[in-house]
């Protein structure tokens, strides 16, 4: 049983109706509706698929209770009856139908998923009712179990009184129906056909109709137990077709003579069986304004006899009973009040001589939230019995807003009316709309039934719209919970083995219940603003007692007051019970190793709890009790602002001691955690598993219970070395008692992990864990640099990046200390290690580049390196990681301080190299050329070089960059070599009149470049010809069989003066003109030596240039004349054609200038 956690708590979870199966495997739900039955199959460990169908049995409305499973080796055997008609249907045992995804998938098939191909029109699986003897008039109660040959056997009241059995062969031998009548003045069997009714032989009366029947099968027997009209308990066997008991019931309860000749017609018959202990028989015997459970034990004598021992007679109140549930040591009912509300209680039968009922505390649905499931119809104006089926929410929000519509149409007669009028009838026929959901939500959530699981003792109210789960109630909320006269007669050794301990405790909470019954809604909203608004708790308890004894209107003060003074030590019993609401730990919960316990067991496992039916109930457990906590603690800071007005300066240091952070933490872990939220979908983390799809909204809680806790508590519970399995997981109330006990601490926020959390952030919860990290900042001094690296994340995706940033910086400080941080900061593989806070840095770094927040790196790599002094690997990376971002956003200036800051050459010539390489490209050529470049100007210089020497020449501008690089720092030297090398690289690899062109200016510079140094200092150096230049990244040169050629270990060195330039740039200028007078000849006079151009100019006809260029290089005339000649006789011997191109030719050679000057000298 529940020993101490006798009450318990109401938790709303998933529909429908359950019946019992095998423990933790998938079990089916039922309704029934007139001649419909709706199944659909939950499961607490996986999701099942295609588990809901609709049954209509058409024309026969099935009977109440009229639902009957039975299980077998290999099926799950359904067993119908109805007002004319029994039906077997054959499903698929969940124990043996898809095994395989059973243990490997979070996801299997459900039992009713072939159930569209069942024959159910199959001679062998359903009988009409025979109409003679016929079922009893206004019947309500039916039996129908399998015999040991796997027969459907159905029991119904007989309409000439007794019991008539229908029996159907097995599935899978071929068989006739049998009907056999059972009464008590004969065990002759009896067959349809020559039936007398038994009303003509006088025989029997309508008081043997049975009003309740139940059975107890045994190996090849069953006993039929019917509980008549007469007050009177017979039972059956049905082997034998004999009567072998009759017991008068109104021997065992005070009886009247009145109810004595009435008709039985509210009592009820429930069997339980244990194989220790035996058959126990329970039995509620109504009557008018009372009612009485009678418990009865079957006793067995010789030859055949049996009787009952009575174990005891429990009297119960005037409530309605609408069920009851047997144990072979309980009794738990179901009761409706004369205010329709539900009321369930136990009693131990055979533990509790006063007869005391124990209380089970409801939890109802808020009256603001209606829950409309997808499965339900919420078209409360539909006309008619039509319901549509398989809408999506938009589709059904069009069709409740066009059913209001239609019903505010059909109402308003007149054609016009004002705009107020129409806002105020629009306002009207909402409400009615919301007020019939309301109603429609409340009918749903009536308990109509009340099972009991035989196999876990788990007990659930079964209702038309969902079933609720009983879980254990703690100790303290037992005692906050409980009515005022339960509390007066609560044992006080089942509390605390200190009795006087256990007066105080109880005294101690009738004060707070005392407090918690004066305060209004209103004033209880007090305490919730002030703790969402950070405002301490104190003052507000400080303000809710003031309005409280200013509105004593009962002199509830004056009993707080009374029973404090029987409270011998307050102090410890305000410190007990603080203690039990504790769930701190000294350490994080251990992790479980798997190698505990075979495969096939861990694998099962791991789905334990994991559908969300079973999430859903552990966390609205979770959610009561997180709620109860905090009303208790509200109250019990007022009870202790009361004890301070009474001037005990001992509370007060008390107070500071235990109450304020455990109340603190209460306060704000019930408004984080606990909040409805939507569910966003996952990310892949290291935490979470691929989320599946949910079909209705969970609750941050129930997200986090799913994905990362469940399998945490399984390990704690299950998979560690020496645990039991045997009682734990076979007992519902124990099982459960120990996840929500698990659960609680890793919610818990000031225990050191920081599973919450992180399960939040990897689920893209931002608002949600900003809000909660708010709460917890005033009092929880645990995982404080975690929560602050969790808000800067936050502020990262909210755009906020130095508030994110200053997050980040205040981490920093507890890096080393908190498992998280530790975790974070692991280094990778291949990654340098270094300090923890420059770990920490670095993986921040990493985060905030990942972003795109350069500003932001460039601060916290500033911040580091004041860290870093004495590690320069580590500082080099952030000087780096500093330039590269300066880069990125243009501060030029900037990054070249960082690139001279940096203490690695290497490092620093790869910053040197990008930076030259991105200024060029965004041609931010000034910056630069105006660096100072202190001890870095050879390094800038062979960058340069490299870059110009490797790059197509009309693309890129290198030299000209190299050159005025030079002219900047006045080394015209240097300038003019530079661009006397992109000169002659242009003759040789353009060979074009624009390559030509540029030549040409490049000469001109290299010229102007020596002019401006003293005559002795005018000469450049320049590689001998067939040299090449070294590029960089270059392959190597290979000969004809692919052996690399040996590379030449000396250079000829040449030397230039101006005047070697001065020829140079007359001889490009020459080429630039033969180019510009004949095109074709470009790809041979752009590298062509003095002599093939003197060869090429005579070809073309430019004599007097060919003179010129002979005059410079000192070159002999003679090709010149006889050029000239070879071009005279042709003239001479050519026609007209010959004339004409002569007159070309010769108009090129008009140099009157050069020919003057010839004769002048």
């Amino acid at each position: 049983g529940f020993a101490c956690l006798k009450p318990l708590l109401s938790v709303p979870a998933c529909p429908q109706f359950v019946v019992p199966c095998v423990p933790h495997f998938p079990f089916p739900l039922r309704t029934t509706s007139g001649d419909t039955l709706e199944l659909v199959e939950e499961s607490l460990d996986t999701e099942l698929l295609n588990n809901a169908v609709r049954l209509r049995i058409q024309g026969c409305p099935l009977l109440p209770g009229g639902v009957h499973l039975c299980e077998v080796q290999n099926h799950l055997v359904l067993l119908l009856v109805t007002v004319q008609s029994v039906h077997r249907v054959l499903l698929p045992h969940p124990a043996h139908a898809y095994r395989g995804d059973l243990i490997t998938e979070s996801q299997m098939q459900s039992i009713f998923t072939d159930i569209g191909k069942i024959n159910f029109r199959d001679p062998s699986s359903y009988y009409l009712i025979p109409s003679v003897p016929g079922l009893a008039a206004n019947s309500v109660a039916s039996a129908a179990w399998l015999s040991s040959d796997g027969e459907a056997l159905f029991a119904l009241p007989s309409a000439a009184g007794g019991i008539f059995v229908i029996k159907l062969p097995p599935h899978d031998v071929p068989g006739v129906v049998s009907v056999v009548e059972l009464k008590q003045s004969s065990v002759v069997q009896r067959f349809l056909t020559g039936w007398m009714p038994t009303a003509i032989r006088g025989d029997g009366g309508p008081s043997d109709v049975p009003i309740s029947l139940a059975v107890h099968c045994l190996d090849h027997d069953a006993f039929l137990f019917a509980l008549c009209q007469d007050h009177k308990l017979r039972m059956w066997s049905y082997k034998d077709q004999m009567c072998l008991m009759v017991a008068d019931l109104l021997e065992f309860m005070p009886v009247s003579r009145d109810l004595r000749l009435a008709a039985g017609t509210g009592h009820r018959l429930r069997l339980a069986f244990s194989q220790s202990l035996g058959l126990y028989l329970g039995v509620y015997m109504h009557a008018p304004k009372r009612g009485q459970f009678c418990v009865f034990q079957l006793v067995s004598t010789e030859s055949n006899r049996y009787s009952l021992d009575h174990i005891s007679s429990l009297f119960s109140s005037q409530e309605t009973l609408i069920d009851f549930a047997l144990t072979s040591a309980e009794i738990w009912a179901l009761w409706h009040n004369e205010e329709n509300q539900t009321i369930v209680k136990y009693i131990n039968f055979e533990q509790n001589v006063a007869g005391q009922w124990n209380q089970v505390f409801m939890q109802p649905l808020p009256e603001e939230e209606v829950t409309v499931r997808h499965d339900q119809d919420p078209r409360i104006f539909s006309q008619g019995t039509e319901r549509y089926m398989d809408l999506t929410w938009d589709e059904l929000k069009k069709e409740v807003t066009l059913a209001v519509e239609n019903e505010f149409q059909g109402s308003v007669t007149e054609y016009e009316c004002s705009l107020e009028e129409f806002c105020q009838l629009q306002v009207e026929f909402w409400s009615k709309f919301c007020a019939c959901c309301l109603q429609y939500q409340e009918a749903l959530s009536r308990p109509l039934a009340l099972l009991l699981n035989p196999y876990t003792n788990m007990v659930c109210l079964l209702k038309k719209g969902s079933v609720s789960f009983l879980v254990p109630c703690s100790l303290v909320d037992h005692l906050y919970l409980l009515s005022n006269e339960h509390l007066l007669t609560e044992d006080d050794a089942v509390i605390f083995d200190d009795l006087e301990m256990s007066r105080d405790v109880v005294c101690l909470v009738q004060c707070l219940r005392l407090i918690g019954e004066s305060i209004s809604m209103e004033i209880a909203y007090i305490m919730e603003m002030a703790c969402s608004r950070l405002q301490p708790p104190e003052k507000a308890a400080e303000q809710i007692l003031e309005d409280l004894i200013a509105n004593d209107t009962e002199n509830v003060m004056e009993d707080i007051h009374s029973k404090l003074q029987e409270i011998r030590n307050p102090i410890h019993a305000i410190g007990v019970l603080i203690r039990e609401m504790d769930y701190e730990t000294d350490t994080d919960m251990e992790r479980g190793k798997s190698s505990a316990h075979p495969l096939n067991m861990r694998m099962n496992l791991t789905q334990l709890y994991g559908s969300s039916t079973a999430v859903s109930v552990v966390c609205w457990g979770v959610c009561k009790i997180a709620t109860i906590r905090f009303q208790i603690c509200r109250d019990l800071l007022i009870l202790q602002q009361l004890l301070l007005r009474l001037g005990d300066p001992v509370i007060q240091l008390k107070q500071e001691a235990f109450c304020c952070p455990f109340a603190h933490g209460f306060f704000f872990s019930r408004e984080s955690n606990l909040q409805h939220l939507s569910v966003l979908e996952l990310a892949d983390t290291t935490v979470l598993t691929p989320h599946k799809l949910v079909s209705s909204p969970q609750t941050i809680v129930e997200l986090f219970f799913q994905e990362v806790a469940r399998k945490h508590i399984v390990s704690r519970l299950f998979l560690q070395p020496n645990t039991s399995l045997v009682e734990t997981s076979l007992n519902w109330s124990h099982l459960i008692t120990a996840v929500m006990a698990d659960f609680l601490p890793l919610l818990w926020p000031s225990n050191p992990g920081f599973l919450f959390p992180e399960c939040l952030i990897g689920s893209c919860q931002y608002t949600q864990l900003q809000e909660y990290i708010r709460l917890l900042q005033p009092w929880c001094h645990v995982n404080m640099g975690s929560c602050c690296f969790m808000m800067g994340r936050c502020y990262l995706v909210m755009g906020e990046g130095h508030k994110a940033l200053d997050c980040f910086c205040q981490a920093a400080s507890e890096v080393g200390k908190e498992e998280f941080l530790d975790r974070l900061i692991q280094p990778e593989e291949g990654e340098m290690v270094s300090t923890p806070r420059l770990q920490y840095y670095s993986k921040v770094l990493r985060l905030l580049d990942m972003v795109g927040l350069p500003e932001l790196v460039i601060q916290l790599a500033s911040l580091a390196i004041m860290e870093s002094v004495d590690d320069w690997r580590t500082q080099a990376t952030l000087r780096t990681c500093i330039f590269k971002h300066h880069l990125d956003l243009g501060h030029n200036s900037d990054a070249y301080v960082a690139l001279t800051q940096n203490p690695d050459p290497s490092r620093q010539l790869d910053c040197l190299r990008q930076l030259v390489v991105v200024l060029c490209e965004r041609s931010q050529l000034q910056d630069l050329v105006e660096f100072p470049y202190v001890n870095l100007h050879n390094e800038v210089v062979g960058i340069i070089e490299s870059h110009a020497r490797a790059v197509d020449l009309m693309t890129h501008n290198y030299y000209e960059l190299l050159y005025a690089f030079h002219i900047y720092r006045h080394n015209y030297r240097k300038a003019g070599t530079v661009m006397f090398e992109y000169g002659m690289r242009l003759g040789r690899e353009v060979r074009t009149l624009r390559g030509l062109q540029k030549q040409g200016n490049c000469f001109l510079a290299a010229i102007n470049c020596l002019r401006l140094i003293r005559p002795e200092y005018a000469w450049i150096v320049q590689p001998a010809s067939g040299a090449v230049y070294e590029r960089p990244g270059a392959s190597p040169k290979r000969s004809h069989d692919g052996e690399c050629a040996a590379v030449p270990t000396t250079r000829q060195i040449e030397i230039l003066e101006l005047e070697d330039l001065e020829k140079e740039c007359v001889l490009a200028r020459i080429r630039l003109t033969l180019v510009q007078h004949d095109l074709s000849t470009a790809a041979v006079a752009g590298n062509s030596t003095p002599e093939e151009t003197v060869a090429l100019l005579i070809r073309a006809g430019l004599f007097d240039t060919a003179i010129t260029l002979c005059q410079t290089f000192k070159l002999p005339l003679t090709p010149i004349f006889e050029g000239l000649t070879f071009k005279c006789i042709k003239l001479q011997l050519g026609g007209e054609a010959a004339q004409a191109e002569a007159w070309e030719w010769l108009a090129s050679n008009q140099l009157s200038a050069l020919v003057t000057t010839k004769e002048s000298r």
